[in-house]
């Protein structure tokens, strides 16, 4: 095996350690009785969204590793590291613990270390940079969905 090929596999296997937040803690019946805002989408567009997102991250991620110079990474793919950890917190936040405020605040962070990501793949890789883009736009979107949730659904 090459090595290009495996960093690559190496990247798609931490971005599926990350996705398995969300297979481990599915939304389930205390998210099916949850008044839901006007644009949410059909329950089987997320998955699909989510895998083909995962699988632009592992190939960003592997274009950066591959064009930025060994003593350089760190620095280009701190960001992303992180906010991998910050999107499978959220599964769990939201979830698994119900806790739609904490699932909005981690969003929040998240969406920040999307865009710290994008400005670091930016200056190593524009192709990578795109490749991040839908990521950003779905978390933004996905912002709107918890924060309409909690705004709906919020006890008086």
């Amino acid at each position: 095996m090459s090595r290009s090929l495996a960093v690559f596999l190496g990247w798609l296997l931490l971005v599926a350690i990350a996705a398995s937040s969300g297979i481990l803690t599915p939304p389930g019946e205390w998210y099916a009785a949850l008044d839901k805002p006007a644009l949410t989408p059909p329950n089987w567009l997320f998955p699909t969204a989510w895998s083909l997102l995962y699988l632009l991250m592992a190939v960003a991620a592997w274009r950066v590793t591959r064009v930025t110079p060994a003593g350089e990474r760190r620095r280009a793919l701190t960001p992303f590291v992180a906010q991998l950890v910050a999107n499978a917190l959220w599964s769990v936040l939201f979830f698994g613990l119900n806790w739609m405020v904490l699932g909005l605040l981690d969003l929040l962070a998240l969406w920040m270390l999307i865009v710290w990501t994008l400005m670091t793949f930016r200056r190593d890789s524009p192709l990578a940079f795109w490749l991040m883009v839908p990521y950003l736009v779905w978390v933004s979107f996905a912002v709107y969905l918890n924060a309409s949730l909690l705004i709906l659904n919020f006890p008086a």
